[in-house]
């Protein structure tokens, strides 16, 4: 187990969380739960244009504009039903790709590794989505290595989960390669959430 890092005020980073009409709120609020435990992460919710994104439940977020945003840190990308026009924006495709080849890292939740994919980025990578819509995701670019059964997957910089709540393991699985497994698990304990912490496996995917 590693040890826990300590961080200072000049290690600041902000985290990016692009929202998009229609995404799934889960995907999105479960990740900022567990980041928002991390002192020195920023949360930034921005979207393409700026102004009030609504959520696919009806939660609505005040956004700023990407152009104001700082791309180098850590890139959110969550996904839901507004995935399935979005992937088909190549304006929206093209401001992803700046903003993920930007980022130290990508997290990516559910179906908003479908829009990563559809980028380019992951090309040769390995990447995991939500089973639910696993045919559609594979179907956007099949020169990724999609991993059928995994609860989430690391390659490089790029993390990628399966559905929904998945975003929360794989969260704390970001804190835990980054900061040490007791840091995770610190977080975790606060929000009282049972980790789901065997990222090769996840128990929702179909045999």
């Amino acid at each position: 187990m590693k040890e826990m890092e300590m961080q200072s005020e000049d290690d600041e980073v902000d985290v990016n969380i692009l929202l998009f009409t229609d995404f799934e709120t889960l995907d999105v609020f479960g990740p900022v739960e567990v980041l928002g435990h991390w002192k020195d992460y920023q949360l930034r919710y921005i979207s393409a244009t700026g102004g009030l994104i609504k959520s696919r439940q009806g939660t609505e977020i005040q956004t700023m504009p990407a152009k104001e945003a700082d791309y180098s840190g850590i890139l959110l990308i969550p996904g839901g039903q507004g995935t399935r026009l979005l992937v088909n924006n190549p304006e929206f495709i093209e401001l992803l790709n700046q903003m993920a080849l930007k980022a130290e890292y990508c997290l990516c939740v559910c179906t908003g590794s479908a829009l990563l994919a559809k980028t380019g980025l992951l090309d040769g990578h390995r990447a995991t989505s939500n089973k639910r819509a696993f045919d559609w995701v594979k179907s956007v670019n099949t020169k990724v290595d999609w991993i059928t059964k995994a609860r989430w997957v690391v390659d490089g910089k790029f993390y990628t989960s399966s559905g929904v709540s998945a975003g929360i393991d794989m969260s704390l699985g970001f804190i835990s390669d980054r900061f040490g497994e007791a840091a995770a698990a610190k977080i975790a304990d606060a929000i009282e959430y049972i980790w789901n912490s065997d990222k090769e496996n996840d128990i929702f995917a179909q045999e």
